[in-house]
């Protein structure tokens, strides 16, 4: 089944029942058997916090944590970040300590780093979090993953000067970060304080034509 995959989103959902966490341990086993991007979030982080082995030096797995499941895995990892200078260091050294694996960490703004390269998105977003928004984070990221699975196999014409795979992994986790935002700004300025997870779904179209627009010239003009 893995073969007919561009993309592996792990997480949303997923529950902490042990034998479904072995299982995701087995899953991400193989996924590193045959290369494949995989994306971990929620309760997928619970099975990288308790083996940090199975995803250290993949550097095609993204981590999304959020401040509480940053804390455990660095933890986890005996990785101190709290004398760490500067606002990107924290997951700088996290990223270092799983030796390439790319973390996007959620908050005000989000950081993202594969311990060598790092990118700040600061984009403006909604004003309310609600749980299950990282679900359209994860889902953004693995979308333009499988995008740049179609680009890495030469579907369209890519030009002359190619993107290394390392870097387009960061914009996929850049992309999917403003998607989110961005889904989170459109949505609470509809629904206030009264917005729920769900509500960001109604706005991933808008966001991405607010964000990137189409490149045949129709609606929507790229602001990134």
């Amino acid at each position: 089944m893995m073969s007919r995959l561009h993309v592996l989103v792990i997480g949303p959902g997923l529950g902490r029942d042990p034998l479904m966490q072995d299982t995701v341990a087995l899953v991400i086993q193989a996924a590193r058997t045959k290369n494949l991007p995989l994306v971990l979030d929620a309760d997928a982080l619970l099975v990288v916090q308790k083996d940090p082995g199975l995803v250290s030096g993949y550097t095609q797995a993204i981590l999304t944590p959020n401040v509480v499941e940053f804390k455990r895995l660095c933890d986890a990892l005996g990785v101190d970040v709290t004398g760490q200078e500067g606002e990107t260091a924290r997951v700088e050294a996290l990223a270092k300590a799983l030796q390439g694996v790319t973390i996007i960490e959620k908050g005000a703004s989000d950081f993202i780093s594969d311990g060598n390269n790092t990118i700040k998105n600061d984009m403006e977003g909604g004003k309310k979090r609600s749980g299950g928004q990282g679900d359209t984070l994860t889902g953004s990221v693995a979308t333009f993953l499988a995008w740049r699975k179609a680009y890495l196999d030469e579907l369209w014409d890519t030009g002359s000067e190619k993107l290394g795979e390392g870097e387009m992994i960061q914009l996929a986790a850049f992309g999917g970060s403003a998607i989110t935002r961005e889904s989170s700004r459109l949505a609470f300025s509809k629904r206030g304080r009264s917005l729920q997870a769900s509500d960001l779904t109604d706005e991933v179209h808008s966001a991405f034509m607010n964000l990137f627009g189409e490149i045949d010239g129709e609606a929507g003009a790229s602001r990134l």
